[in-house]
């Protein structure tokens, strides 16, 4: 298959079919507020940091959304425990206030479903340390949300993000990704992303009753939703696994 990788900044005619492309996340992922206020500005404040991959026949099969941000600064200097959020909220407060970064974050990396298993995700990770790399910068930090955990929801994200095979590389696909690309575990984010709501939002996003107290297995969650049905609602606080590439 023949494909090409660019940028939205060098193709911003490609933005619709960018933003249309098919993509297989759960829904309650996506409720996430922190996300849902920053990451649909990513394609149009950083365009030259989100990358496309299109076959010969014009369709995007990938993308890969990253920002730029101000790491080792007064106060930050740490890969931070909110992870994804935290992230988010930096890079565009540092673009409000003209911060000059010294740091890529990896945001995400989308396969279209039906281009799965087609080795598109390490592409597309390679492509993105190739754009940092191209911006001058030394390193890309990515708060990875590994691929396997939801088939373990109750195992400690610390137990699993330091599980290895004989060979070394880590269990998870996703970690073991980055970790051919050249990536090593940092730290975890114990709390990436949250996403809290009324009982009647989540039975909506996930069909399933969330009538009883405690933790609620969700498809697709890498750890169990906490329900509070005396109180109306449920959070779900999801666990990534910081990774740093040294470019």
């Amino acid at each position: 298959m023949e494909l090409k990788v660019a940028s939205l900044a060098a193709r911003p005619e490609m933005l619709g079919a960018v933003l249309d492309m098919p993509d297989s996340w759960a829904t309650f992922t996506t409720e996430d507020p922190v996300g849902n206020s920053h990451y649909g500005r990513i394609p149009t404040e950083f365009p030259e940091y989100v990358l496309f991959a299109e076959n010969e026949r014009g369709e995007i099969l990938a993308h890969a959304y990253s920002v730029p941000f101000r790491l080792h600064t007064e106060g930050r200097g740490e890969l931070p425990d909110r992870g994804w959020d935290q992230v988010l909220v930096w890079a565009f407060a540092d673009l409000r206030r003209g911060v000059r970064p010294d740091t890529v974050s990896a945001i995400s990396i989308v396969v279209r479903p039906d281009a799965q298993g087609l080795g598109l995700s390490g592409r597309m990770l390679e492509a993105m340390r190739a754009g940092a790399r191209a911006h001058g910068f030394t390193e890309v930090v990515a708060p990875v949300r590994p691929s396997a955990k939801h088939l373990e929801p109750h195992t400690p994200i610390e137990e699993y993000a330091r599980r290895v095979r004989e060979d070394g590389l880590p269990h998870d696909p996703w970690l073991r990704v980055h970790a051919r690309a050249g990536a090593t575990v940092e730290r975890v984010a114990p709390a990436s992303m949250t996403v809290a709501a009324s009982l009647e939002e989540w039975r909506g996003w996930t069909g399933l009753p969330f009538d009883t107290r405690g933790d609620i297995e969700v498809p697709g969650a890498l750890v169990p939703v906490r329900c509070e049905p005396e109180r109306g609602y449920a959070v779900y606080v999801e666990p990534n696994v910081w990774m740093r590439h040294r470019l």
